[in-house]
């Protein structure tokens, strides 16, 4: 027994790097794409308003094929259906160097996002099962290892761009090293299967009601943060006539805040909690925005953008653990909460400019800054993610299932 017990830890050990490995991989994916997106403009011929519309067709594909994820887990298992789905995703960033057009552009992100949310609620959902049977929190760090992933893959598409390499070229070869990667590693995660007599989940259904009230959670938490990435740069720029440069550091701060404190934050969840921890964040974003709001020079800005990204860093991987834990299809959970999630990283950055014509950026933190107080007042949502009090002991090797 005590061997077997050995093993199990060991292999669970050994899924967790996997997933985790994973996350990073998918990350990648999207720093590779978001570096050349200007190479991909002016390769299609586009403007910045038709760029403009073909950036809404990530979002749109992953709403769309997200509630698919479910379905196709259930019939291949876990591990299959990740390796496949991961496969589609890496493949998918060759498509949109290849655009010729708007149409095209828009067709190709289509794809690009049914793939990437199809892959982000498989990896999720097996995240929060290898949390479930090593009794302690990991979705904080492995949403940290996607933004690892996404600063890597970020940093070579830099220099790809700065050595004036073809994006096409670029894609091709991250595509083609991301899928070895992504194969390798999908082999080390849980091999989870659906029982026999277990009924398929529909392909297509809404969203129970538990993920609705928790995906209000995730909403707040990405609109802060797309927020804080699309358009801190401007407003150190605009608000308080900071340099380029500097303005720069401010998103690039911002990122590297969240990516730490991601990393970090399930030993902060296994001693405080879900629930106390996000309410935390959320006090503390809430503090950095009203910084943000205030501030009389560029330094006090900045210091508010870090507060906001160390206190909304873990709300999403929070928000996915919970949708995990929150009914018997984790699944058709999760992909609940990533499309309100989805749909919250797509509008905020247009209803901050939206906002900001109208009135000003100052106005549109204020904004993020309320939603960063509604973390505060709406923290007690996460209990369904069961993680309030002393972790659980792991799973022993007997009762855990298949693991691959």
């Amino acid at each position: 027994m005590a061997a077997e017990t050995v093993t199990s830890t060991e292999r669970l050990r050994r899924a967790r790097f996997a997933i985790a490995a994973v996350f990073c991989v998918h990350g990648a994916v999207t720093g590779s794409f978001a570096t050349r997106i200007p190479w991909i403009q002016e390769h299609a011929g586009v403007s910045a308003g038709q760029l403009g519309l073909a950036l809404a067709f990530p979002a749109l594909g992953a709403s769309l094929a997200m509630p698919l994820a479910g379905a196709v887990s259930h019939r291949f298992g876990a591990r299959t259906a990740l390796r496949g789905l991961l496969t589609l995703w890496t493949l998918a960033l060759i498509l949109p160097s290849l655009a010729p057009g708007i149409w095209g552009l828009c067709g190709a992100l289509l794809v690009y996002g049914a793939t990437a949310g199809m892959s982000d609620v498989a990896m999720n959902a097996l995240g929060v099962e290898t949390e479930t049977r090593l009794g302690k929190s990991i979705m904080s760090s492995l949403h940290g290892m996607w933004s690892v992933g996404a600063l890597l893959g970020s940093a070579a598409g830099t220099v790809a761009a700065h050595l004036g390499g073809d994006a096409r070229i670029h894609h091709l070869s991250a595509a083609l090293i991301l899928t070895a990667l992504g194969l390798v590693f999908c082999q080390g995660v849980l091999d989870v299967r659906s029982t026999p007599d277990e009924e398929p989940p529909p392909r297509f259904s809404l969203p129970p009601k538990s993920a609705l009230i928790i995906g209000a959670i995730g909403f707040c938490g990405v609109f802060a943060e797309g927020a804080s990435l699309d358009w801190s740069a401007v407003y150190l720029r605009d608000e308080l006539g900071s340099s380029a440069g500097l303005a720069a550091a401010s998103t690039t701060a911002f990122a590297l805040t969240m990516a730490v404190a991601r990393l970090v934050g399930d030993r902060v969840v296994d001693r405080f909690g879900a629930v106390r921890t996000v309410r935390t964040g959320g006090a503390v974003a809430t503090l950095g925005g009203l910084m943000v709001v205030l501030a009389p020079h560029a330094a006090v800005a900045m210091a508010g953008f870090g507060l906001i990204g160390l206190g909304i860093a873990v709300v999403v991987p929070l928000a996915f653990a919970a949708a995990g834990h929150s009914g018997p299809n984790p699944s058709q959970a999760i992909a609940g909460v990533a499309t309100i999630t989805y749909t919250s990283g797509l509008i905020a950055p247009s209803a901050i400019g939206g906002i900001a014509d109208a009135t000003s950026l100052v106005v549109s933190f204020g904004l993020v800054t309320l939603l960063a107080f509604g973390l505060v007042l709406g923290a007690g949502v996460l209990r369904t993610g069961g993680r309030e009090t002393e972790p659980a002991a792991p799973v022993p090797a007997k009762s855990a299932g298949p693991v691959g």
